[in-house]
């Protein structure tokens, strides 16, 4: 028998205009993290503030936080950062949630509609 040849029928791309070619996709980079000098602190508090160049986010524990506050709120953390990263942590922070209702509910952030009545202010629970 014959050995036959072998032809290569692949149709080479358009050697088209190149700012209409798509560029071809990146390979995901795996990040390494070093977090061993981490200090961790909980918030129940937030403030945010900043200048045209810059975020400014303080971090604090709010002693009472239900209702209008007696004390100073003592701020413990802040974080400064350019409106670039904050809108990349604001993403970040968007997904989290969501992911995070998807599973467990929609969180209630007005501390009002979350308590019980009954609980407020000292006065006994009904049954």
């Amino acid at each position: 028998m014959a050995k036959e040849k072998e032809i290569d029928l692949s149709i080479p791309p358009p050697a088209g205009d190149p700012l209409t070619q798509q560029p071809p996709p990146r390979a995901q980079q795996q990040l390494q993290i070093d977090d061993s000098k981490v200090i961790a602190c909980y918030a129940n508090f937030c403030r945010v503030t900043g200048t045209p160049e810059e975020l400014i986010v303080d971090f604090g524990l709010n002693p009472q936080p239900v209702g209008i506050p007696t004390q100073p709120i003592p701020v413990t953390q802040r974080i400064i950062t350019n409106f670039y990263t904050a809108k990349r942590m604001l993403h970040a922070l968007q997904l989290t949630v969501q992911r995070h209702e998807a599973t467990f509910g929609v969180l209630e952030i007005d501390v009002q509609r979350r308590v019980r009545p009954g609980l407020v202010q000292g006065q006994p629970q009904q049954r």
